[in-house]
């Protein structure tokens, strides 16, 4: 998906909740639409402060955390960075990821199965999950290939 339509479906989803896509917030989207893989927060600081140079931490954790409610990134917590969300749109969706220790790429999964599992196992304990991401850590096919 390219820059120009995650953007728009991006401002769409904001306005249908009433929230607020500001500038500075749709920067720091556009800094990880170009990633390919997971970021770091100090990394998108740095990259930030190229074009606004009074950019502090508190200003990308915060764009970060908006990004997160709504769904249009994820945080990776093992590794402390963040990846867009490939389902934009579904936005409430659990979350799976893929994380290749060599190159970092995160390729993001969506297993009915692993969520019901999770779930029942959950149940059966008297636990209720109100949020899910697995993370997976290994090495990629491109790694492997490349091995």
């Amino acid at each position: 998906m390219n820059e120009t339509k995650i953007l728009t479906q991006a401002h769409a989803v904001c306005k249908k909740r009433g929230a607020r896509l500001t500038p500075i917030r749709e920067q720091v989207l556009k800094l990880l639409i170009k990633r390919n893989g997971a970021v770091g927060a100090y990394d998108l600081l740095s990259e930030l402060q190229v074009i606004d140079a009074s950019a502090k931490p508190a200003t990308i954790y915060r764009s970060l955390d908006f990004l997160n409610q709504q769904g249009f990134v994820h945080k990776i917590e093992s590794i402390n960075s963040f990846v867009m969300c490939h389902h934009l749109s579904e936005c409430n969706h659990p979350v799976q990821l893929l994380i290749c220790d060599e190159c970092g790429h995160v390729d993001e999964m969506q297993s009915e199965s692993l969520e019901s599992t999770l779930r029942t196992t959950a149940k059966s304990t008297g636990f209720t999950i109100s949020h899910q991401i697995v993370e997976a850590h290994g090495v990629c096919k491109r790694c492997n290939f490349n091995n």
